[in-house]
């Protein structure tokens, strides 16, 4: 683990969500890309990704992973 995402999960802790689905992976060409949990409140719902392998600048170290990422993100589509 180069970047620890636990300050992060911690703060999301902090919202009171609900965790509606725990962590699951996600793909890029049939390999494992990272990991996903999503939160849930009311209406509204909060996807938390990570990018296995990633490091502090993920898209200089996995480009391919952090595209299809956002790709992902910007057509409405789940990791």
């Amino acid at each position: 683990m180069v970047i620890p995402y636990v300050g992060t999960e911690t703060w999301i802790n902090s919202l009171n969500l609900t965790i509606e689905s725990g962590w699951q992976p996600w793909f890029v060409e049939g390999q494992v890309a990272g990991y996903w949990m999503r939160y849930t409140h009311k209406t509204c719902h909060l996807t938390f990704a990570t990018v296995k392998g990633g490091g502090h600048t993920a898209p200089e170290y996995k480009p391919k992973e952090c595209l299809a990422m956002i790709d992902r993100w910007f057509a409405y589509y789940p990791l």
